[in-house]
């Protein structure tokens, strides 16, 4: 896949990029190592003040990088900018809290008295540069929810972006040089797919973290295994949406609609899987179907477009063929399920009933406006229906009777459950996956302290 800006509203390639050499590598690996040697000495209030500047500066910068992220990859610009506006939001959360998350700890009396110590403390130290493999489909907020909390740590980290968002990725590395970083502390790698398993190799390079596919997925916690090295993996989703009877039935096919369509439906945390109670099964879909219906297909420059572009051409043409699977095997089309004879790679949102084990779409994960409707008849297959993936990122549930939900609470197989509201990822809050979506969970204490050295210090009478 080239290095290049491509218009997906209509195809245009309006910016290529060549992929850094070996020696530009190298370059940059030095850089990295030696700033670390010494960005680690600083203190949480300097990295904090530097934070805060960047995020000051993605602030004022939020309606260019905003058309930047829409040309790139095409989400509506509405949500472009808010994207900018919640990175800048999550840098300023972890200004103001790392130096808590990562505070030294200390155990029990009685457990240093019975080590023979007279002081035992545990403290979080950063690793060193840490290779950060990103996707395009939210190109600023997956990097930023990496880097704020490894900056904060005093890590230093090299982003190897995905190759359809060069324009973002550059921006990004001349956003925390700008905010006052040094220049290695935060590097972009303009490099090909095929240079990440080198780099992850190379000693100076601690661990590393990616977001995307499933083979992106393996290849690097394969390489990372080799090297006896710390990855933490956020991978596909197919996230369940669960309506019991004593759900408010109208908001939650309105949150349904927003929850399948963000981001032009391509989120690992969107819902994709609509698994309703027979009950209310038929009240629920047509609320569902003509939500859908309604949207605003168009120009994601325009302020009213509700559902742009897929970011790519392949993308679509892998939607396309879930959808046609599922029709061939009996699938039916409430709404969509046909690309319009527009340029630019749009694809309508798209409800399909009647899914059934034997389809594609039932197991893999439909990255785009396209959602899959189930017919409950009770809990039990509520929750069965709802693992039956292979992806385990995020769930959403929605009723009223508390019972119902402890139970989906227990059992869902799942590394969220929001109840009575949409998925959404939020720097005080873990996130990650089971199963093959993944592994590590990004934000909250727990996220910073994934790339850090936590260290026994015992300490003798």
């Amino acid at each position: 896949m080239p290095i290049a800006t491509i218009n997906p509203a209509n195809g245009e390639t309006l910016e290529t990029y060549e992929s850094m050499d070996e020696d530009e590598i190298e370059r940059r690996l030095q850089l990295a190592e030696a700033t670390f040697r010494t960005y680690r000495l600083s203190s949480f209030v300097d990295r904090g003040r530097l934070l805060l500047q960047a995020a000051n500066l993605l602030d004022e910068d939020r309606q260019d990088i905003g058309r930047i992220m829409t040309t790139e990859m095409g989400k509506p610009i509405t949500q472009a900018r808010a994207e900018a506006a919640k990175c800048a939001r999550a840098m300023r959360w972890y200004a103001e809290h790392a130096e808590a998350l990562l505070a030294d700890e200390k155990p029990a009396e009685s457990d240093v008295k019975d080590s023979g110590a007279s002081r035992v403390r545990v403290r979080y130290r950063p690793l060193g540069p840490v290779l950060a493999v990103m996707p395009w489909n939210f190109p600023l907020w997956q990097v930023i929810r990496f880097a704020a909390p490894a900056l904060m740590a005093g890590n230093v980290g090299l982003l190897k972006h995905a190759s359809n968002v060069p324009q973002t990725a550059l921006y990004l590395e001349d956003l925390f040089h700008r905010a006052g970083f040094t220049e290695g502390c935060f590097q972009t790698l303009l490099i090909g797919s095929g240079a990440v398993d080198g780099i992850l190799r190379d000693e100076r390079v601690r661990a590393a973290t990616l977001t995307g596919s499933e083979p992106a997925g393996r290849a690097v916690a394969s390489t990372a295994g080799d090297m006896v090295k710390k990855t933490v993996l956020e991978l596909g989703g197919s996230d369940p949406f669960v309506v019991m009877p004593s759900a408010d039935i109208d908001r939650a096919a309105r949150t349904a609609v927003t929850a399948r369509v963000q981001n032009n439906g391509q989120s690992c945390i969107a819902a994709k899987r609509f698994i309703v109670h027979t009950d209310v099964y038929d009240d629920f879909a047509e609320r569902f179907v003509e939500g859908m219906k309604a949207l605003k297909i168009g120009d994601p420059m325009q302020e009213d477009t509700e559902v742009g572009p897929l970011a790519s051409e392949r993308g679509r043409a892998d939607l396309e063929e879930l959808v046609d699977d599922a029709k061939r095997s009996g699938a039916a089309v409430l709404c969509g399920g046909e690309r319009p004879n527009w340029p630019g790679w749009y694809y309508p949102p798209t409800v399909l009933a009647g899914i059934t084990r034997e389809m594609r779409i039932h197991r893999e994960e439909a990255f785009g406006p396209v959602a899959t409707l189930y017919r409950a008849g009770d809990l039990d297959e509520a929750v069965l229906v709802a693992n039956d993936s292979p992806f385990g990122l995020s769930s959403n549930v929605w009723t009223r009777d508390a019972a119902e939900v402890d139970r989906f609470a227990r059992d869902l197989e799942a590394g969220s459950v929001y109840v009575n509201g949409m998925t959404a990822s939020h720097p005080a809050f873990p996130f990650g996956g089971v199963k093959r979506s993944g592994y590590g969970r990004e934000l909250s204490g727990h996220g910073i302290r994934e790339f850090c050295n936590i260290t026994t210090v015992w300490q003798g009478a």
